[in-house]
């Protein structure tokens, strides 16, 4: 069989650009590289000096789609540095600000990235309004983003960027009547999760492969203080020392490093997160999602869509129930005096665990910073998984190879890591050379 090289080059991302190289010799993988291209910026460098009340805002500007997330995980860094206990009242807000996260976050990928897909068309934009079927999902997908905005930023100040939260509590509170209207609005887009659950659940993309899968076990599936993270052969940590149990890989063609646990590869994300903590969903998930939630635990990575459609049903039914019972001490937010300290956050973001390292002077001046995002911690498995993938078609057809149907097929297995790519609604043209031959020009099909 001809050598093939398939080349990636400028797939976009909220925080850069992705480029990929897979080298086919004799009908065998030989190379698959992942590439992260994103510029660097520093961030870790940039709060160095900085008082410790500022680091939680100027973290959240890492990422716009996972603001919030950056957001909570510094906030947390700070208050362990600081030896500080947030209240139960602040806990509560912050579960609720994530749970708005994870509904539009999720409600992003699902709809907007992955739907196409298993719909058979290039993008949402394609889809008929007409079409029952698409049609409910195209006012579907915006009904529930529109859910999680408002419960973020009713709780937060905004969706993006929530100006509310800060070390030691928060500066505004949600209303009762907002309260009252977001229960309101979050039973009404509850049905129709559980119609997106159906449409993932019976599409017939699968890739299943042994790794280990690790996420933060919690009592109640909050993405927030866990007390380890644990993946499903029954490994934990203490999230304090999750950084410890990691090996930094350098990746010299790749800007981003990647990561690997006892020195195996390893995911994280919606799926290990289902694999691990199932147990603890809302009850009301549990009954009605029970035929999806059986098909974890799950080696398949086409499970993390399924997995983040249920992880959008236990955030709306958290939330009913949270604001359902709650009432608002408006208390100001605790003044914190600053000590010199160390401290760790450590939360699921949407794309998996997302940690932040901090050590303070004795002003609570920032010395040291570290963030290891979920991205460069999947680095590694989603290489593994593109090697796999392309190695059984190329074991089914050989020379008959469908070329663009293995492209199209790479696509989707990116796009089911949900990897922070702000175009994974475009498509791209891949360069396909015979008898090892590289192309000179690279295209993008920008759709």
């Amino acid at each position: 069989m001809h050598d093939i090289n398939i080349n990636i080059e400028g797939l976009s991302k909220i925080e850069g650009h992705l480029d990929m190289d897979v080298f086919i010799k004799d009908g065998k993988i030989e190379d698959v590289k992942f590439m992260i291209m994103e510029n660097k910026r520093f961030f870790e460098n940039a709060i160095i000096g900085k008082p410790f009340l500022q680091i939680p805002q100027l973290l959240s500007r890492i990422c716009g789609t996972c603001s919030v997330a950056h957001l909570i995980a510094a906030i947390e860094a700070v208050e362990h540095a600081l030896d500080y206990t947030p209240s139960e009242q602040t806990m509560i807000l912050r579960k609720l600000l994530t749970y708005g996260l994870m509904i539009r976050d999720h409600a992003l990928h699902l709809y907007l990235f992955t739907m196409p897909d298993v719909i058979g068309k290039d993008s949402i934009l394609d889809f008929d309004e007409h079409d029952e079927k698409e049609g409910r999902l195209l006012h579907d997908m915006f009904d529930l983003k529109r859910a999680g905005n408002k419960l973020s930023t009713i709780t937060g100040g905004r969706a993006v960027h929530a100006p509310f939260p800060m070390p030691g509590g928060f500066v505004k509170y949600p209303t009762e009547d907002e309260m009252k209207e977001m229960v309101v609005e979050l039973k009404g887009v509850r049905e129709k999760i559980l119609f997106a659950m159906e449409v993932f659940d019976t599409c017939d993309f699968t890739l299943k492969r042994k790794t280990k899968f690790v996420g933060l076990k919690t009592e109640d599936y909050s993405f927030l203080n866990g007390p380890a993270l644990c993946s499903e052969g029954g490994f934990c940590v203490p999230e304090k020392h999750f950084r410890q149990q990691l090996k930094e890989v350098i990746i010299p063609y790749s800007s981003a490093l990647g990561y690997t646990l006892h020195g195996e590869e390893f995911m994280v994300g919606a799926l290990a997160r289902m694999n691990v903590n199932r147990d603890a969903l809302h009850e009301n998930t549990k009954r009605d999602a029970a035929k999806y939630i059986a098909r974890f635990p799950s080696i398949d990575v086409y499970h993390n869509n399924l997995a983040q459609a249920i992880e959008t049903l236990h955030s709306i039914d958290h939330s009913i129930e949270i604001l359902g019972t709650l009432k608002i001490d408006p208390v100001k937010p605790d003044q914190i005096p600053p000590k010199a300290g160390e401290g760790v956050g450590v939360i699921e973001a949407p794309r998996g665990t997302l940690y932040h390292y901090l050590k303070l002077d004795d002003a609570g001046v920032v010395q040291k910073a570290e963030v290891v995002v979920p991205t460069a911690q999947n680095q590694i498995n989603i290489e593994n998984d593109i090697k796999a993938l392309v190695q059984e078609y190329l074991d089914k057809d050989g020379e008959d190879l469908d070329q663009d149907y293995v492209r199209f097929e790479i696509e989707k297995l990116i796009r089911a890591y949900d990897p922070c790519m702000s175009c994974a609604t475009h498509f791209l043209k891949l360069n396909w050379e015979f008898d090892g031959v590289r192309p000179s020009g690279l295209t993008l099909d920008s759709r």
